[in-house]
């Protein structure tokens, strides 16, 4: 055919290949095109081109054409592939399709078709091979593929070790123009090719046999690409290795895979590279790769799984021992074994104990693959069956847990417990045990971790024994042959066990560790890994699961904690290091609470670790210093360790025992912070001297121990002493100091260099608010340990003498630095701090009744007595009343600053504007501030130096202080107003000196200070009110200050602080009157202290500012705001106010609602805040009036409040607590209120709250205002009981129970002479909160209920209503008496629980005894009802006999004769409780009131005495009547019904176990347990008789005379017998019914006529095996008979466990069989440790080969 005809034809033909393409599929497509070139004629190469030249035009702008007609791009591709192998080798055609369909292609359907993809590349390859033009790819697409590769690594050029050159600009200059058109291909898709060409190469080098070992010149042109193409494709992927994760991803997925399978097809390759001539081989290739991996560990956890998905994906493919692959080649590379690298190891132990499931899993894997241990070889550890015959050393003592465990061990194969005589385990058989250990820890439950775990651990252990042969060339490689690496293998099983999901396991496993006696195995700490037990074992330790009854009952200790301190001990004792290394590993065991977040038990198991440590180190210190002493002195063996470095090691140690220290405080409670500190001070006692560390390092040390542990009397005090002032003998030298002379010495020179006067007096120092706050610590802490060191009050003369030199010197202002008198002053002042408090606490040990022998006793245990304290006080006193006229002096000078108005304008230092958040800074220049701070710091010392020596003196030559600081006062609030920012800061900070003056004058309030007011401003006062004293003070004060506020100058956060300051000035200067009264300095009788309109000017600024107020104000605010209340109802102190109204309503209104919205704006609930709040608005003036709880039938201002107060404390225990404890007071004060609040008594009874405030024990023992906020609160009635209970959920029932007990007391005095209004009301209000309770109790839904569950919120409710009826049962009387009756048998009849039930009889006992005629008109005829519920009857029963007993001797008898009668026939009932309850209780009322018979008396003895006389003898002597009262023993007689109706009867002591609303055991409840006990004990011993029975009849076979006897004895019995000694399965789950069972046993038993026969043949062994064999055909041949009719195909599932589940389904289902993957799979290890061999049996299994599915 001509081409002219051609090319018309061709494009005839080209559109309808195009259109045929459509729909043929690819497989048919050469077919067609056979047909197509035969019967047309056009040559293959000509087709092709035209075919080349239509697919663009055919694919243009159809972006997505792999994705829309994925069959058509795959036509077209075949087709042109078997054109160009027709045309044979045309480069032309080869190098169109590549650049104008395989490129373009490729970026068209990247995104979509894979399928496409590879079918492409595939077809491509294919013609490359066939037409051998792998010349024409390497020297194209290669690079091409290659530098689209480099490019997305950031690559400008390939490497200089390449190959295959590229640059980014072009390839080759033949090939530059296509390269640039087509751009570079996304890098999955190149990396894909590259990956698909390499595979593609080796698989023809392969099909054209081995490479040639003549000369490289002889290599094929596949050869030559895929060992050139497999050195860069290496390259390229270990430079991917370590880039962006997509580049990992492509390297590890795509091109690894390919590049492992070259190398299985050959092992080495020698590549010339640039002149040079290298070998590639898969040891060099993973020697890199292994380097990539080492560097990827340590980046992150994607990074560290692709490294372990790197080395699984290398280990599958090889076996890491094969070696000598370089052999073929030439010269051998050197080997490269990664089991010889350590790092290795230790990243597969990190991985196995990584957070990360799929990183545990790979880690495995590659452990298995490189031990080249399978599934199937894993050598579960067992033993011979020799061996398994012997005796097991299995302890006797396992519990019933433990037994079952061991023998669903044997039973499972799974391990033999070995002893000392079995051989040690080969290395294989040990990884086995640890593999088998591991996966269950991974995969199966408890009870088979149970079972396995201490077997496989005990051979392990036992293992690690050294051997003879232990050591072999594989030591270094498995790593499971020394003692150590099997310890280190250990450790992972301990930490995964550790971490275990099922805190069952997690038990286990720690008692296991904990149980092993390390003196078996040697030195613990050279076996056990230090990171091990500083990490895994303590954050172990810190499981809440292993300390169940942690701090129950005051107990912080557990058995695990015991278990941890004695390893701890053995672990430091077996460390034979150096005392330095002890000490370093005792501090990185402390460190520990640093890198964990410790619970309560695991802050405290540490500190028991620690100290058990810390003892060990010590007794390690003491042998070594001994033997140093025996020893003769070697100068080579002197550490080369400075003793300044190991003073810091223990500086260390104590920082970090410090911080242990610290961490306690954040759990209130104060019986545990207490154990943690006295555990940590021993450790410190232990390893660490006073000499050892700095002054700093151990005054910083002790400051962390909290002050009531140290302070005088307390707890630690003798102990922190002891170890401050000990010395080691065994460390003392002849040079040596004794220790407390040393430390006084340190103690002594401390004000020197704290003072610091070493610089030049000419250098100006200034300083702020930051540092003087770190001074004051420093000195605070100081003199806390200068009065627990000194013995005698000669020990302070050297401080005493520095304080009176250098306070010379300051006064006299002869030094110039402006730190030093600060300085000087802070010192003193801390001294005279620390006096207080040690006075303060000797007053407090006084206050709490202790005699002065016990006083005595106490001070026995001090350095020093009470009176040496005075003679220490009066020292400091002399002292600074000497250096107090100097004070005064140099205050006067420096406080002139305040109103001076001197001040240089100067800009604010930038670390002051610029500052965002933290504490308010003073805007001022740092001179500016350094002034101020020392004329602030100049007044109060004098105020606080002046106050103390008043207290401890009252001295007359102190006034001229007094009326310095008056003065100050007047000269402070006489100020102008401030125009600038600086004068206003100057101002904020004169207040702030105010408050300390006032602090004094207020306190110290004297005749003298009240004669300075009137001489100086009595004609102000006079001219304002007339007679008030104060109120020019108060005036000008709030005047000037208000002036300050409003006009606004300082910025916001300044203002906050100068109304803080504000109201704690007000409130010392409201406070005067009551210091005046306390210090009996008496006002003229014309005079008061404040008007009426000055108060009520005050009170409306405190009760606006209340909204706004902030935290830090909140209290001076509300103490402020009590004092204006109590002024208006003066009381005792009648001169304090002029004549006055008091509050209004009005008022009250105005002060609850901004106090109410100010306690919601708090964002925490702080004890004293509440507490303020309570005892301010609540106000005991205002709490009497009426009209504040209710005015026209609706809620005064009190009632809103308490309302609000106790639905807002249903969320917070600690606030409805002290509104319990104050309201209680108050309405207890004022019976009269409790009737508007019947609701709030009820919510305060029903409340309950499962938390423990330990935060409210924590706030009271370390805040004094707090104490003191408490402390003004209403006083409870009984203290004893607010002492047990104010910090539990039962203080509001019980705060309530005390008042109405209390009540009930007033309410008896109705009637007689004492009676007043509030008896009366009393009565009132106990009658009424009766009878709504017990309607509530019977009537509400919920309590009304008969069915709800022990310990459930039903129960809780029940108990608190009828607990609180009982406390109100002394208020019934005549009037309601019937009413409370009927109610009570309503409820009495009820199905209620015991505990419920007991307080119903209390209250029904207590009303029959006072009202005598109920109990006959009442009782008998319900006793007569005998349709009545057998529960109903045991409590009237129990109400009758109780009324017998306890009533009074005026009515007894009738008692007896009309109540005893009707309970006799109960006796006989067949209810077993009933029967037995009465029983127990007639007996006690015969015991006591029926008189025994007098035998020597002749008198006729009545019926009815005879017949109750041998009831009395029978149930005093019948054997089961005497263990029911045996066992009740102590119950009935402690029972008093009187006492069981006050709140200490109900919330008693005797009852401490028990944690269930302070509920007791009740008769009922012991009767029912005692008889279910009988029961049990019943069953129990039939059972064994059965059991008895059965064995006797088994041994007739050992007797062959006893057969011939009883074979017709036997007869009945045999059928019984033979079943229960088959069991077809251990584990089954499946129970044959109890007909198929009956036809079983039929059919095994009665097969034949003859039963004679049948015994005779059974008494042959054979015989008897071959009929248990053939019994246990026929009952699997029944339940195979039951099977339902289907099948489960199970194919697609390969998981082990989850087929063993599967099994276990279909058996419960009855499938009739179960169609899985590989039925071997039932012969597995795994499958049988969860499917039992048997039952596995029973299941049909089959094979069914997943063909052509996809999930």
């Amino acid at each position: 055919m001509s081409a002219t005809e051609a090319v018309p034809m061709a494009a005839a033909l080209v559109a309808a290949l195009s259109n045929s393409f459509r729909q043929v599929p690819p497989a048919a497509v050469p077919a067609m095109l056979d047909c197509v070139l035969a019967s047309t004629g056009i040559s293959p190469s000509f087709l092709c081109s035209s075919l080349l030249d239509a697919f663009p035009s055919l694919t243009e702008g159809n972006a997505n054409i792999g994705f829309k007609q994925p069959n058509y791009v795959r036509s077209f591709v075949v087709a042109l592939c078997h054109l160009l192998k027709k045309s044979g080798a045309n480069l032309g055609a080869l190098k169109s399709f590549v650049w104008k369909i395989l490129v373009p292609l490729m970026k068209l359907v990247h995104a979509h078709g894979w399928e496409i993809i590879n079918e492409t590349a595939d077809s491509f390859f294919d013609v490359v091979t066939e037409t051998n033009t792998w010349n024409y790819l390497e020297a194209t697409l290669v690079p091409f593929l290659l530098r689209s590769v480099g490019l997305s690594m950031g690559m400008l050029q390939s490497e200089e070790m390449a190959i295959y050159g590229w640059n980014g600009c072009s390839l080759t200059d033949t090939e530059g123009s296509m390269m640039s058109q087509s751009g570079s291909l996304p890098l999955h898709i190149s990396c894909h090719i590259l990956s698909s060409m390499l595979d593609s190469a080796t698989e023809s080098q392969c099909a054209h046999g081995n490479p040639s070992k003549s000369s490289l010149a002889k290599e094929t042109c596949e050869e030559t690409l895929a060992k050139n193409l497999l050195w860069d494709i290496c390259n390229m992927a270990v430079r991917m290795l370590l880039q962006s994760v997509e580049h990992r991803s492509c390297a590890i997925q795509i091109l690894l895979p390919n590049i492992l399978k070259a190398f299985v097809a050959h092992h080495a390759f020698k590549i010339s590279v640039c002149g040079q001539t290298y070998v590639l081989c898969r040891m060099y290739f993973f020697k890199k790769s292994w380097a990539c991996c080492r560097k990827l560990f340590t980046l992150g956890p994607a990074e560290r799984r692709d490294s372990y998905s790197l080395l699984s994906l290398y280990l599958t493919s090889f076996s890491c021992t094969d070696g000598h692959e370089a052999d073929d080649v030439g010269d051998r590379e050197e080997r490269f074994d990664i089991r010889e690298d350590n790092e290795f190891w230790e990243e597969m132990k990190k991985g196995l104990v990584d957070k990360e499931g799929l990183v545990r899993k790979q880690s495995l894997h590659i452990l298995k693959e490189m031990l080249q241990i399978s599934e199937g070889s894993l050598g579960y550890s067992g033993f011979s069956e020799t061996a398994s015959s012997r005796k097991s050393s299995m302890p006797d003592s396992l519990t019933k847990r433990g037994r079952w465990a061991d023998k669903e061990a044997k039973s499972l194969g799974v391990g033999k417990i070995c002893d000392s005589l079995y051989p040690s385990l080969n290395s294989q058989e040990r990884w086995g045990a640890f593999f088998l250990l591991y996966e269950m820890l991974e995969e199966y439950g408890t009870h088979l971790v149970e079972a396995a775990w201490n077997h496989q651990i005990t051979l392990l252990l036992y293992s690690s024994f050294p051997c003879d042969d232990s050591l072999s060339g594989v030591l270094d490689q498995n790593h499971m042959e020394a003692s150590t690496d099997i310890f280190g293998w250990l450790s992972i099983l301990w930490e995964r066990g550790f971490l275990h999901d099922n805190p069952h396991v997690r038990c286990l496993i720690m008692e296991s560790f904990l149980g092993i006696d390390w003196k078996i195995y040697g030195n613990c700490s050279e076996l056990v890994p230090e990171a091990f037990v500083l990490g895994p074992f303590i954050q172990g330790l810190n499981d809440p699961v292993h300390h169940k009854d942690f701090g129950s009952k005051g107990v912080y200790s557990s058995r695990t904690m015991d278990g941890a301190t004695k390893f701890m001990c053995q672990y430091a004792s077996n460390l034979y290091l150096s005392y330095r290394k002890g000490v370093a590993f005792l501090t990185n065991l402390a460190s520990a609470a640093k890198k964990q977040s410790l619970g309560r038990a695991g802050l405290m198991g540490l500190a028991e670790c620690i100290t058990s440590a810390a003892c060990a180190v010590k007794i390690h210190c003491e042998n070594e210093v001994e033997s140093s002493k025996c020893a003769p002195f070697d100068p080579m063996q002197v550490p080369s360790a400075t003793p300044n470095s190991f003073h810091c090691s223990k500086a260390d140690l104590l920082d970090v025992l410090r911080f242990i220290i610290e961490s306690s405080k954040q759990h209130f409670n104060h019986n545990y912070r207490l154990r943690v500190c006295e555990k940590v001070l021993d450790a410190a006692a232990s390893v660490v001297h006073t000499f050892d560390v700095s002054l700093e390092i151990l005054l910083h040390f002790i400051s962390a121990v909290p002050r009531e542990f140290t302070d005088f009397g307390g707890s630690l005090r003798a102990k922190v002493r002891n170890w401050l002032c000990a010395c080691d003998d065994k460390h003392c030298t002849s040079n040596c100091c004794c220790t407390l002379v040393k430390l006084l010495k340190s103690l002594c020179d401390f004000p020197r260099n704290f003072i610091g006067l070493h610089g030049s007096v000419s250098v100006s120092i200034n300083y702020d608010d930051e540092e003087l706050d770190a001074w004051e610590l420093e000195a605070i802490r100081w003199a806390r340990v200068v009065f627990l060191v000194i013995k005698e009050d000669h020990h302070l003369d050297p401080i005493l003498t520095v304080i009176r030199t250098y306070g010379n010197d300051v006064c006299k202002q002869e030094i110039q630095l402006e730190c030093v008198p600060v300085k000087y002053l802070i010192l003193l002042l801390s001294l005279i701090q620390e006096l207080q408090i040690m006075q303060q606490r000797v007053a407090d040990t006084r206050k709490k009744g202790r005699t002065k022998s016990k006083l005595d006793l106490l001070c026995k245990g001090e350095l020093f007595s009470s009176a040496e304290i005075r003679v220490i006080v009066e020292k400091f006193v002399q002292l600074c009343v000497s250096i107090l006229e100097g004070l005064v002096s140099f205050a006067i000078s420096s406080s002139s600053i305040f109103w001076s108005g001197v001040l240089e304008a100067t800009n604010l230092p930038c670390s002051i504007k610029g500052k965002l958040g933290g504490p308010s800074q003073r805007r001022l220049p740092f001179s500016a501030t350094t002034a101020v701070l020392q004329a602030i710091m100049l007044v109060k010392a004098v105020a606080v130096v002046s106050l103390w020596c008043v207290q401890s003196e009252n001295d007359g030559l102190l006034n001229f202080a007094f009326n310095f600081l008056w003065n100050f006062f007047w000269k402070i609030v006489s100020l102008p107003t401030s125009d600038s920012e600086a004068e206003a800061e100057i101002q904020l900070a004169a207040y702030e000196a105010l408050a300390h003056v006032l602090k004094a004058v207020v306190s110290g309030f004297s005749s003298l200070a009240l004669n300075l007011i009137m001489e100086n401003h009595i004609s102000s006062s006079l001219s304002a009110e007339g007679k008030s004293v104060l109120d020019s003070l108060v005036l000008s004060f709030l005047q000037n200050i208000n002036t300050l506020i409003a006009v606004e100058i300082l910025v916001q956060t300044r203002r906050a602080t100068l109304m803080n300051w504000k109201w704690i000035c007000l409130e010392y200067l409201l406070s005067i009157p009551r210091h005046a009264f306390e210090n009996g300095v008496h006002i003229q009788t014309s005079c008061w202290f404040f008007s009426d309109s000055t108060l009520r000017l005050v009170f409306r600024d405190l009760v606006d500012s209340l909204e706004n107020a902030g935290e830090a104000s909140t209290l001076p605010m509300l103490r402020s705001i009590r004092l204006v209340l109590e002024l208006f109802n003066p009381g005792r102190m009648c001169s304090a106010v002029s004549s006055s109204d008091g509050i209004d309503v009005q008022m009250m209104w105005h002060l609850v609602r901004s106090s109410w919205i100010m306690h919601v704006s708090c964002n925490k609930r702080r004890v004293a805040p509440i507490a303020a709040l309570l005892s301010c608005v609540l106000h005991y003036s205002v709490f009497d009036k009426e009209c504040m709880h209710e005015t026209n039938n609706s809620p005064g201002p009190l009632k809103w409040f308490i309302e609000n107060i106790l639905k807002e404390g249903t969320k917070s225990p600690r606030t409805i607590r002290l509104a319990a404890l104050h309201l209680t007071g108050l309405w207890l004060l004022n019976p009269k209120t409790i009737k508007y609040y019947m609701k709030e008594l009820k919510l305060l009874t029903l409340y309950g709250s499962v938390a423990f405030d330990e935060d409210f024990e924590a706030e009271l023992a370390e805040n004094h205002d707090v104490r003191r906020e408490v402390s003004l609160l209403a006083k409870s009635p009984d203290l004893e009981l607010t002492e047990a209970f104010i910090n539990t959920e039962l203080y509001a029932r019980v705060s309530v129970a005390v008042l109405f007990y209390k009540l009930a007391d007033l309410a008896v005095m109705v009637g007689s002479k004492l009676e007043d209004s509030n008896c009366q009301a009393a009565l009132e209000s106990g009658k009424m909160f009766l009878l709504d309770l017990l309607d509530f109790a019977v009537n509400d839904k919920d309590l009304a209920k008969e069915l709800y569950k022990k310990y459930s919120g039903v129960h809780r409710r029940k108990v608190r209503a009828w607990q609180m009826i009982c406390i109100l049962s002394p208020f019934v009387d005549k009037n309601i008496m019937l009413d409370v009756t009927c109610s009570l048998h309503v409820a009495l009849y009820r199905n209620n629980l015991p505990a419920v039930r007991q307080y119903l009889e209390t209250v029904a006992i207590n009303i029959y005894m006072k009202f005598p005629s109920l109990a006959r008109e009442q009782l008998v005829p319900i006793f007569q009802d005998y349709d009545m519920r057998p529960q109903a009857l045991s409590s009237y029963v129990f109400i009758a006999a109780n009324v017998i007993l306890h009533a009074s001797a005026t009515v007894q008898s009738s008692h007896l004769v009309e109540l005893l009668p009707p309970i006799i026939p109960l006796l006989t009932s067949h209810h077993h409780s009933l029967r037995g309850f009465s029983q127990l209780l007639v007996y006690q009322v015969l015991n006591k009131l029926l008189p025994p018979l007098d035998s020597n008396s002749h008198e006729i003895v009545t019926l009815e005495r005879r017949c109750f006389e041998d009831l009395k003898r029978y149930l005093a002597k019948n054997s089961d009547c005497t263990r029911l009262r045996a066992s009740m023993e102590g119950y009935l007689d402690a029972f008093n019904p009187k006492e069981s109706m006050t709140p200490a009867g109900i919330f008693s002591s005797r009852v401490e176990e028990l944690q269930f609303e302070c509920v007791p055991t009740s008769l009922m409840e012991q009767v029912a347990a005692f008889l279910n006990d009988v029961r049990e004990d019943l069953r129990y011993s039939m059972a064994k008789d059965a059991e008895t029975i059965n064995n006797e009849c088994l041994r007739i076979h050992e007797d062959p005379l006893s057969v011939k006897t009883s074979v017709n004895a036997d007869k009945e019995k045999l059928p019984a017998m033979l079943p229960k000694d088959l069991p077809l399965d251990f584990q089954k789950k499946v129970t044959i019914s109890k007909h198929g069972r009956q036809d079983t046993d039929s059919e095994i038993l009665l097969g034949k006529n003859d039963t004679s026969k049948s015994l005779r043949e059974m008494e042959k062994e054979d015989q008897l095996l071959d009929d248990l064999l053939h019994s246990r055909s026929l009952a699997v041949e029944k339940i195979r008979g039951n099977r339902q009719h289907f099948i489960l195909v199970a194919s697609l599932l390969d998981r082990i466990p989850n087929l063993a589940g599967l099994a276990r389904t279909c058996e419960v289902f009855k499938a009739a069989g179960l169609a899985i993957a590989d039925a071997n799979v039932v012969d597995d290890k795994q499958f049988q440790l969860i499917r039992s061999a048997e039952a596995a049996m029973q299941m049909p299994s089959r094979s069914a080969e997943p063909l052509g599915c996809s999930c």
